[in-house]
């Protein structure tokens, strides 16, 4: 059992006070020896405080793999001290588990007995970092949405408070082989977003990942990189000095612990966190197939918003955000317009409208005068008239009205279009 109360006082900055208590013990009969005392699986784990479960999230998060819906169905029955002693100690208590065979316990054996979580610990606190749990005051609790789906833990470098941060999060995801202007949009929608005081979420990979972090970065915003490996693992590696300045400026988050190297699976689960982390997901080019569109699709099932950035109808790197905007997807080009959606009220994008040109202006019997007035040469007021379908008297109103105006000039008893200056090509002073 975890201490409630007064014995919980005093937890590391980030730990929650009075952590709830530890679900029911696996097994029945008597503690197996060794347990808590030192000599055991347990052995390096404090008997008392809160240290038990964070070292065992801690090493949890190495013995299992992110995403795992049955060893976060476990964790929610017994906790995570429970279930790490279980994989642990060969009491027949894990064969009890619902849903755990022989293969998949083998394999978690393999892995507990090989991990060290205090280790684990103090090398992410070497690089500054941390280990956030559920129920510390900093674990974003938008997590929780995942289910049993849920991270074990966040392995956490950068000085930010992660659950602040994540309160006015947007993701930027899209192509890796992205085209000029994917990256384009992706680093003027990060720095229009670092701009207007949001956190912009992406994954560090080439490609549109890369070019949003470095537009926030570009104009000292924040930023947070979800990786799909350990915070100690520069991955890609060509992008070791971005990932570097995003932990320095910002944040690098990830499930796995230190030393763990991504797989192609762990991309995929990875995205699942970006989603749930965020407010709302805008994908800025992606194929059909794109992992990005895994991202916008958890997002939609989380019920965030979900957004694309269109592109040419006729590029197959654009194809999969057009078919996200068919669907539940919204049309964004810039960051106020993403700001607009999943911002407070009041966040309002302005209005998108064409010039107010001089002869927008004119009431609708002086503009068609003007337009009954031929390009070139002059024409009596009596034929303009016909022209325009009005009087004559009306007309000849009309056009000492433009002549004020500067749209008409008279030549005799005639009137004519004023000529075009050098200056102004235009002939009828505002455009056709």
């Amino acid at each position: 059992m975890l201490p409630q109360g007064p014995e919980a006082e005093g937890l590391e900055r980030g730990s929650a006070a009075g952590r709830s208590a530890q679900g029911p013990v696996l097994g029945a009969g008597p503690e197996p020896p060794g347990r808590g005392d030192g000599r055991g699986p347990d052995a390096g784990l404090p008997a008392q405080g809160p240290e038990p479960e964070r070292l065992a999230r801690a090493a949890l998060t190495r013995v299992l793999e992110p995403g795992d819906e049955h060893a976060g169905a476990w964790l929610r029955q017994v906790g995570p001290v429970e279930l790490l002693r279980a994989l642990r100690v060969a009491d027949g208590s894990a064969e009890r588990l619902p849903r755990m065979t022989a293969g998949r316990l083998e394999g978690y054996r393999l892995r507990a007995a090989a991990a060290e979580p205090a280790r684990d610990l103090a090398a992410v606190a070497a690089l500054g970092g941390r280990l956030v749990c559920p129920g510390d005051r900093e674990w974003p609790s938008q997590l929780d949405d995942l289910g049993d789906e849920r991270p074990v833990g966040l392995w956490v470098r950068g000085r930010p408070d992660l659950r602040l941060w994540a309160l006015r999060s947007v993701a930027v995801v899209g192509a890796r082989a992205c085209t000029p202007y994917g990256a384009h949009m992706a680093a003027t929608l990060g720095a229009g977003l670092a701009e207007r005081g949001w956190v912009v979420v992406s994954g560090a990979a080439f490609g549109v990942d890369g070019a949003a972090h470095r537009g926030v970065l570009a104009v000292g915003g924040a930023t947070a990189a979800v990786l799909a490996c350990g915070v100690d693992i520069p991955y890609p590696r060509g992008h070791a000095e971005l990932i570097g300045r995003v932990a320095q400026q910002g944040l690098v988050i990830a499930e796995l612990p230190p030393g763990a190297h991504p797989t192609r699976s762990r991309f995929v689960l990875r995205n699942r966190v970006i989603a749930a982390l965020t407010r709302g997901t805008v994908v800025v080019e992606a194929q059909y197939r794109s992992g990005s569109l895994v991202t916008a699709r958890q997002a939609q099932r989380l019920g965030r918003f979900v957004m694309g950035v269109p592109g040419p109808a006729t590029s197959g790197l654009s194809a999969g955000v057009h078919e996200l905007l068919r669907g539940e997807g919204v049309l964004v080009t810039d960051a106020s317009e993403v700001a607009e959606l999943i911002g407070e009220i009041g966040d309002l994008a302005p209005d998108r409208r064409g010039p107010v040109l001089p002869r927008d202006r004119l009431d609708p019997v002086a503009a068609r005068v003007l337009d009954a007035l031929p390009y070139h040469g002059p024409v009596s007021p009596r034929d303009l008239a016909r022209g325009a379908g009005t009087s004559a008297d009306e007309t000849l109103a009309r056009l000492y009205e433009l002549h004020s105006l500067g749209f008409v000039e008279r030549e005799g008893d005639s009137w004519r279009l004023t000529r075009p200056s050098p200056c102004d090509g235009d002939a009828r002073r505002g455009g056709s």
